[in-house]
């Protein structure tokens, strides 16, 4: 019955209700449309960030460690697998900070209370077999050896400017080569620590990697990063010169940069506009293009996930998965902390490392992801 008394026909019945079901369906459109124009507004990391990691996979915050009294930038880190202590370059407090990762928390400091000591130091490492810590610091153009048991400090060397960044082992020549000045790589034997060679570039160099499957064939390339020149030098190893230069097109800032030697693969972080750039290191060509939050420092590819990690200082970590050689997808943004930019991925302890500097009221620390 109705408000006057008289029946509700069922065909009034099934009228009033189909027309809730269009309200609804109409209400549930207008949301969609909504969120797909927000979404479409929203910066690149921020919508990747709402994404889950596939079920089978993991990367999992799972251990802070502060790092009180740490002021400005921190820059790049080493680890020592067997003793579990991570290395950490703090560039604009002067100091290299020991961290035991089982006790969580540091154990030991290395600063520049002594004159010449560390001064901005830039990057870090550990050569276990020799028992020795090689940091590079920017000031002055030095690298400082330290015991890696007794953190003494063993030798200086002083390198022809200054500058001195980026730094790279090769464990069978027993050679350390550190990026350093207007654009220059120095060699370091690392038995008497002589500066046996020097590699000039076009610019100072950012990060670079070295080949290791041809260097039984005497082939060995190194490839770096020369933002001055907007490109990727190619670099002859037994004879120290440039061979090739890539140009990097449509974008400029490139600084960190990872090496997939299986797959024949150079992946390439850029600050203007923020892109992930895959190479074919056989033609030197770019083959995928992809969008990354902006301050990328520290690039890493793990090859038993086919993963790529990159840290940025936006407050992200952007990851990517390779489909195959020429294929890659974004899985996930990991929001982080403001300046976070600098890394280490360790896939022998399936951990990844990143550091966070003192900027305000948020203190440094390094906060460690189970991979």
């Amino acid at each position: 019955m109705n408000m006057n008394g008289k029946p509700v026909t069922s065909f009034s019945m099934i009228s009033a209700v189909v027309v809730s079901i269009v309200m609804v369906i109409a209400m549930i459109l207008a949301v969609q449309s909504n969120n797909n124009i927000i979404g479409s507004l929203l910066p690149y990391s921020k919508q990747l960030s709402a994404k889950a990691l596939p079920a089978s996979s993991s990367f999992n915050l799972v251990q802070t460690i502060v790092i009180p009294n740490v002021n400005g930038r921190i820059d790049h880190m080493a680890i020592d697998i067997r003793n579990q202590k991570l290395f950490v370059a703090e560039l604009e407090n002067n100091s290299l900070d020991v961290i035991d990762l089982k006790a969580g928390k540091r154990t030991h400091t290395v600063s520049n209370n002594k004159p010449g000591l560390l001064n901005e130091p830039q990057s870090v490492l550990l050569i276990p077999e020799l028992n020795r810590i090689f940091v590079s610091n920017g000031q002055d153009g030095t690298v400082d050896v330290f015991d890696a048991k007794s953190f003494i400090l063993i030798k200086k060397i002083k390198l022809p400017s200054d500058d001195a960044d980026n730094m790279r082992y090769d464990s069978s020549s027993r050679l350390v080569y550190v990026g350093y000045g207007e654009g220059s790589i120095g060699v370091i034997n690392t038995t008497n620590y002589n500066i046996v060679g020097n590699i000039p570039l076009s610019g100072h160099p950012e990060s670079f990697q070295i080949e290791s499957e041809n260097r039984i064939l005497d082939k060995q390339r190194i490839f770096v990063n020369i933002p001055q020149s907007n490109s990727i030098e190619v670099v002859d190893s037994q004879k120290y010169i440039v061979s090739k230069t890539w140009p990097i097109a449509n974008a400029q800032k490139n600084y960190p940069m990872a090496l997939d030697e299986a797959n024949h693969r150079l992946v390439v972080g850029t600050r203007d506009p923020p892109k992930l750039i895959v190479f074919d290191t056989n033609s030197g060509k770019a083959i995928s293009v992809l969008d990354i939050a902006n301050y990328a420092d520290d690039i890493f590819y793990d090859a038993a996930k086919k993963w790529i990690y990159i840290s940025c200082g936006e407050g992200f970590i952007n990851i990517f998965q390779q489909q195959d050689a020429g294929h890659y997808n974004a899985i996930v943004s990991v929001p982080t902390a403001q300046g976070a930019r600098t890394s280490l991925f360790v896939p022998e302890l399936h951990r990844f490392y990143l550091a966070v500097p003192h900027i305000g009221n948020q203190e440094s620390k390094i906060l460690v992801y189970q991979v």
